[in-house]
């Protein structure tokens, strides 16, 4: 069941974001702990406010999170379709090599 084709450069933004453990942190306490502002992720962060506030940038820009405006506070809440995305395509890639490890291990087999 082939996916879909990614043109190359497609979802770099989406695997950057998700490539710092920083990000995947907030993340991980976005999706358990529900719409969060920045100030309150970076209360258990290891990292400043504002440094919390520049990932969640970067989580925005790549459609990991989606802010909200309520009165004078931003929330931040998971968007879980790019995580579908990828989720999608890595199983994907991963059917794929299935697909040639099994045909690699029977000609070795032959």
């Amino acid at each position: 069941m082939p996916g879909p084709e990614r043109r190359a450069g497609e979802g770099d933004d989406l695997f950057a974001a998700l490539a710092d453990p920083t990000r995947r942190r907030l993340l991980d306490r976005l999706s358990s702990d529900g719409p969060l502002s920045a100030t309150d992720l970076a209360r258990n962060a290891p990292v400043s406010r504002q440094a919390v506030a520049k990932h969640l940038g970067t989580l925005t820009a790549a459609g990991l999170v989606q802010p909200q405006r309520r009165g004078r506070e931003v929330l931040y809440g998971v968007s879980p379709a790019r995580l579908t995305e990828a989720s999608r395509w890595l199983a994907d890639i991963g059917a794929k090599w299935d697909d040639r490890l099994a045909a690699l291990g029977k000609q070795l087999a032959d």
